[in-house]
């Protein structure tokens, strides 16, 4: 099993003036499993640095996936047409394409949990897999 990690706490533990740091830092630091970051939270995460003035994050976060402390899940064909699926069905939500892509890696991998702080987004979402989600940290 692994924990697929979202935007929200990837941002949140590089950013030490971030509310969520600590229990993000917590939730990513304390578990055995692989942490797996969708290709498109990579995207999401070098804007927020840049629009909240992390400067240095990118760098680290790149630092610590050439180390192994995350890997990288590139999306697959079925991967996009599931996000495509999402974002119609969900179109009054707001959901967005890198919410939908996390949902559909999570389907993919048959994961029961996600770390994200979006939980607005994630608990109205419903995935093929389970009935719910954990969502990490609670």
């Amino acid at each position: 099993m692994a924990l697929v990690v979202d935007t929200g706490p990837l941002f949140a533990a590089y950013d030490l003036s971030d509310n969520d740091h600590a229990r993000c830092v917590e939730v990513l630091s304390s578990t055995h499993e692989e942490l797996l970051v969708p290709a498109p939270v990579v995207v999401e995460f070098d804007w927020l640095c840049s629009t909240r003035k992390v400067p240095n994050a990118p760098l680290v976060l790149l630092d610590d996936i050439l180390a192994g402390a995350y890997t990288v899940v590139s999306l697959t064909p079925e991967d996009h047409a599931r996000c495509r699926e999402i974002l119609e069905r969900y179109a009054d939500a707001d959901i967005g394409f890198v919410d939908a892509a996390v949902l559909a890696v999570v389907e993919r991998l048959n994961e029961p949990k996600l770390a994200t702080l979006d939980g607005k987004h994630f608990r109205c979402l419903r995935p093929r897999h389970v009935d719910s989600l954990i969502l990490l940290p609670g």
